[in-house]
């Protein structure tokens, strides 16, 4: 005789398990995503030339140019132009980030990931968190460039880790947009463009290349409210570097909190659209 079973053809098993199974998928595909990047070292390097690029740049270009806080010096606005620099290598990962998970999607691999018994979320967190790792890698090259472009901080070693750590979860926020913008589209193509577009305003509208006081008087609320500012302002105080903004905007008065406040809002906000797309989408 043979067993009558209730199984849906073609569906494995859910597992069961709650926040501990789901973490442990998670990093089983944190881990996956982390050996296929170190098979492709060319991620990495490009990922970490792009930043170097604009230290070097923005550093030797515009560096004598601008006036931060009173003075001209070109070491003055090296020290200035860093927290912006690194706020906005965190951020453009997630153009990286978007495209990955539209190339899974394209190559029917989240289809595959489906068919397992493993929580629905775990596919996009273990994305996000490889891509954090990564980030991590590239901010510490970037460092150290920095220090020998002339980069000083002038804080204990506790507050510049926290303005790092700050740094890497504004990243780690923005990768979730990333990963909903990579579900929404159908090629890795239309993800990396999609990814960059919104990206720019974001990051030029702020305080990061240029004191928000110089910008037309329309354009400064928009600036001191931008979640990417905040991390920007918070880190040049615990880096202890020039061009803090003395403006009476909320998140520009404590920047520390803003920042931490902005990023999780943005992982509680489209981690749930994002983990809702990626049900709908994979059915």
């Amino acid at each position: 005789m043979s067993a009558v079973t209730d199984a849906t053809p073609g569906r494995a098993p859910r597992r069961a398990g709650g926040i501990g199974q789901s973490a442990r998928d998670s990093l089983v595909i944190a881990r996956r995503n982390l050996i296929r990047m170190s098979r492709i070292p060319e991620m990495l390097l490009f990922g970490v030339i792009q930043p170097v690029m604009f230290v070097v740049l923005f550093s030797y270009v515009f560096g004598g140019s601008l006036v931060v806080d009173g003075s001209t010096s070109a070491s003055e606005y090296r020290n200035f132009l860093m927290a912006g620099i690194f706020a906005q290598t965190v951020t453009f990962a997630t153009a990286g980030a978007g495209a990955g998970i539209a190339d899974d999607m394209h190559k029917g691999l989240i289809d595959r990931f489906r068919s397992l018994p493993m929580a629905r979320g775990a596919v996009l967190t273990g994305r996000t968190l490889a891509d954090l790792v990564q980030t991590a890698i590239t901010v510490i090259v970037l460092a150290i460039v920095a220090l020998l472009v002339g980069w000083r901080t002038h804080t204990s070693v506790g507050e510049v880790l926290g303005a790092f750590g700050l740094l890497l979860l504004l990243g780690y926020s923005f990768s979730w947009i990333g990963a909903l913008i990579g579900l929404s589209v159908r090629t890795p193509e239309a993800a990396t463009s999609g990814g960059l577009i919104w990206l720019f305003p974001v990051t030029f509208i702020s305080n990061a290349f240029v004191p928000t006081e110089n910008m037309a008087s329309w354009l400064q609320p928009i600036a001191e409210w931008n979640p990417f500012s905040a991390t920007v302002q918070a880190c040049r105080e615990l880096f202890g570097n020039p061009g803090v903004s003395p403006s009476d905007a909320w998140p520009m008065q404590h920047p520390v909190w803003a920042s931490v406040l902005w990023s999780v809002v943005i992982i509680a906000v489209f981690r749930t659209l994002a983990v809702r797309k990626y049900r709908s989408v994979a059915v």
